[in-house]
């Protein structure tokens, strides 16, 4: 008889580098980035104090490729997966483990950064102003992230402008009850 576990992470963090976009052999795509999460609490003196986590993240698939497309340093993203360690022998003989979380979920939680040249040319990096567009979503067992698309826009406004000419028409006469 075989007890019940599960292997769930669910994080919420900022890129701590652009997704990297590789391909197997067989032509799977498969990304990689860096995920910092960080806690801070009070001591018993008052004192506040934070700590930072770094998490190896892996998306496969078309997952994959849709990290490496939306993605891009300093972005909040929420991502959900399972925990893989794997285990080799490094070049000079050393025994080597790593912990990596395999994502099946996305979801970008920031809007896009905007980048803007100061006089002297450096790049500053600035926080789009808040939108009310929703978040990015993308699932690994979906083919498009949710996005609004023109032909969605075009018949909501279609359905739109029939209710108010449907609304224009109907009198307290019309309604059954």
């Amino acid at each position: 008889m075989s007890a019940r576990s599960l292997n769930k992470v669910i994080l919420i963090g900022n890129l701590t580098r652009d997704p990297e976009l590789r391909y197997t052999p067989s032509g799977t795509a498969v990304c990689t980035f860096g995920l910092a999460t960080n806690r801070s609490w009070t001591t018993q003196t008052g004192e506040t104090r934070e700590e930072t986590e770094f998490h190896r993240i892996v998306a496969w698939n078309k997952l994959g490729e849709l990290c490496s497309q939306l993605l891009s340093k300093g972005r909040k993203t929420y991502v959900e997966g399972r925990l893989a360690t794997h285990s080799w022998t490094a070049q000079d003989g050393s025994q080597r483990t790593t912990t990596e979380i395999v994502i099946d979920d996305m979801i970008i939680l920031d809007s896009k950064k905007l980048v803007k040249e100061t006089v002297e040319g450096v790049a500053v990096s600035e926080e789009a102003v808040q939108s009310e567009e929703p978040a990015l979503e993308a699932k690994a067992s979906e083919t498009k992230p949710k996005t609004k698309s023109k032909k969605s826009e075009a018949v909501k406004e279609e359905i739109k402008d029939q209710e108010t000419v449907g609304s224009q028409d109907l009198t307290p006469d019309d309604i059954p009850f």
